[in-house]
């Protein structure tokens, strides 16, 4: 259901940093990051629906994990589910994985990870438009967008 295989090397990783994310301790993600990213990407929080930065964006670019910088997602993917969140229908590559998310005992879930530094994103769902049926419904607050350069 939506899982995307992991890699051992992402498409498109940063390629200037061959940092160990396994290894930083809570204290150095917190130097990192906001308390709202490291709780939302360290700790799997959820931010409210309608309230994140990108969850009605329509800027082209790409979407990059707010910890490592790996690009995650092409605006060209992105659509409206209709849900407050940022939400898309394919990932690049193989720079997030999945993995089942039994937190909340009635609600099985598919939980979204960088497959870099395994930063939660949020919950991918087989809902989604054509081409793939999936729904990556995803945490404004654990990305970071770099628009596309305009025409030259």
């Amino acid at each position: 259901m939506g899982s995307s295989p992991s890699s051992p090397k992402p498409d498109s990783a940063q390629a200037t940093s061959n940092v160990d994310y396994s290894s930083l301790s809570e204290e150095e993600w917190k130097k990192q990051l906001t308390e709202e990213q490291f709780h939302i990407t360290r700790q799997k929080g959820t931010e409210r629906a309608f309230t994140g930065e990108y969850w009605n964006t329509k800027t082209p670019g790409t979407y990059h994990c707010i910890c490592c910088e790996t690009p995650l997602f092409e605006s060209s993917t992105k659509f409206d589910s209709g849900t407050g969140w940022p939400s898309y229908y394919k990932p690049i590559g193989n720079n997030v994985k999945s993995k089942l998310d039994l937190s909340i005992i009635f609600m099985p879930r598919q939980e979204v990870l960088c497959a870099v530094c395994g930063a939660h994103l949020g919950h991918v769902f087989d809902d989604g438009p054509p081409p793939t049926g999936n729904r990556y419904c995803i945490n404004s607050a654990s990305l970071k967008l770099k628009p596309s350069k305009g025409p030259r």
